[in-house]
C-alpha cells in the first residue's frame, strides 16, 4: 500500500508546479490539459477559460510523487486540515527550502530546535499548502 498526495488548485496548478521546481527541485512528470483529454468531457464540466488548465499532472520531490490538477469544480481547493511533511538532511537544507517555500506565504512556526528535531518549522506556501520542514533527530 502507498499513500500519495493529490493537490487540487484553483487555476494555479501550473504556477504551483513551477514554484515547487524552483523551491524544492521537483521533477515534472506527466501533464495533461483539459483540452487534450483523450475522451470528450461531459458538457459544462470545464468552466470557460479552463480548457488550457491542468487536468492531471504529477511531479516528484525526492522519492515522493505528488499528483495535482486544476479542480474544474472549484470545490476542493481549500488546503485545510493537513500539511505535507518534508524531511531534509541537515539544517542548511532546511533553511533553504523553508525560505523558498515561505516566499509569498505565511510562516506559522519559524525554524527552531525542538525536543524531536534539531530544526523544525511550519508554514503555508503562497498557494495555501501547509508544509512542515524537519531535520530528523
Amino acid at each position: 500500500m502507498q499513500i500519495q498526495p493529490y493537490l487540487f488548485f484553483d487555476g494555479r496548478c501550473e504556477e504551483a508546479v513551477e514554484f515547487y521546481k524552483k523551491a524544492l527541485g521537483a521533477k515534472q512528470g506527466r501533464l495533461m490539459r483539459y483540452q487534450d483529454s483523450p475522451e470528450p468531457l461531459p458538457p459544462d464540466m470545464v468552466p470557460p477559460g479552463y480548457e488550457n488548465k491542468i487536468m492531471y499532472t504529477d511531479f516528484r520531490v525526492g522519492d515522493t510523487q505528488i499528483m495535482a490538477c486544476d479542480d474544474c469544480t472549484r470545490k476542493h481547493t481549500a488546503f485545510q486540515g493537513f500539511s505535507l511533511s518534508l524531511s531534509v538532511a541537515n539544517e542548511s537544507e532546511a533553511k533553504r527550502v523553508f525560505m523558498a517555500l515561505a516566499a509569498g506565504g505565511h510562516v506559522g512556526m519559524t525554524l527552531a530546535k525542538t525536543f524531536f528535531s534539531p530544526c523544525f518549522g511550519m508554514l503555508k506556501d503562497k498557494f495555501g499548502v501547509g508544509w512542515m520542514v524537519i531535520v530528523p533527530a
